[in-house]
């Protein structure tokens, strides 16, 4: 996503396995081993926990931004928007020919209007057919049936996620995004109950777009109520 390559299908595997996997790989080179605060927004929640299935003890804090660690919520589904990309030839057309994903989600992920400059900013990585190959994968890779290959992974982590309930945890929630709506948010309220929740009744799926000015210094101030280590 974002400058990221994007290689073609015969040179990657666009999978939520592979995520989880890049980003072991990348803390792996980094030397991160512990003291981890896992900061996640949208499909980052599952390639965050998906990681910590393996390394839960490393992870000392949480903040959680509009995703998800577990399977759809039963009451909940999948926007039609969502589904005719996952789905139907039409809907990967739009994405890879005409930029439908990016562009959709810069213009509607946010109940602030973004400045056209910076609306630009975030759809200008997907400039071409061939690097458009990055959102239509992450479309098609979300999980609805036992068959789906991300399926296995996000419902172990659903399954994991109560046991990270000893740990400090913050929830930023935009109440206006479509997508991980109240439902999600449920979710993760349930399975941690100890988290300071934060809501923000105007605030779309970019949450750090639309609440900035109070989201940020709310975090600020959770990591710094709550340090990874008494050093």
């Amino acid at each position: 996503m974002g400058l990221s390559d994007k290689p073609d299908d015969a040179h990657y595997r666009y999978t939520l396995q592979s995520r989880v996997a890049d980003l072991d790989a990348l803390l792996h080179h980094l030397g991160v081993r512990e003291n981890v605060t896992l900061v996640v927004h949208d499909w980052g929640g599952m390639i965050g926990f998906g990681w910590a299935l393996q390394h839960a003890a490393a992870v000392r804090r949480l903040v959680l931004l509009n995703t998800a660690a577990f399977l759809m919520p039963m009451k909940k589904r999948l926007p039609w928007q969502l589904k005719l990309g996952r789905d139907l030839a039409i809907g990967a057309l739009l994405i890879r020919g005409f930029n439908a994903f990016a562009q959709g989600a810069a213009r509607f992920g946010v109940r602030r209007r973004m400045a056209p400059d910076e609306r630009r900013a975030l759809v200008s990585p997907y400039n071409s057919w061939a690097n458009r190959i990055a959102t239509l994968r992450f479309v098609q890779d979300i999980p609805l049936a036992s068959g789906d290959p991300a399926w296995a992974l996000v419902e172990a982590s659903g399954k994991r996620l109560h046991a990270f309930a000893d740990r400090p945890c913050f929830i930023g929630w935009g109440m206006r995004d479509f997508v991980f709506d109240h439902h999600f948010l449920d979710q993760f309220v349930a399975a941690l109950p100890q988290a300071e929740v934060q809501r923000f009744r105007d605030g779309g799926h970019y949450i750090l777009e639309d609440e900035a000015e109070a989201l940020v210094p709310a975090i600020r101030n959770f990591l710094d109520r709550n340090p990874c280590s008494p050093d």
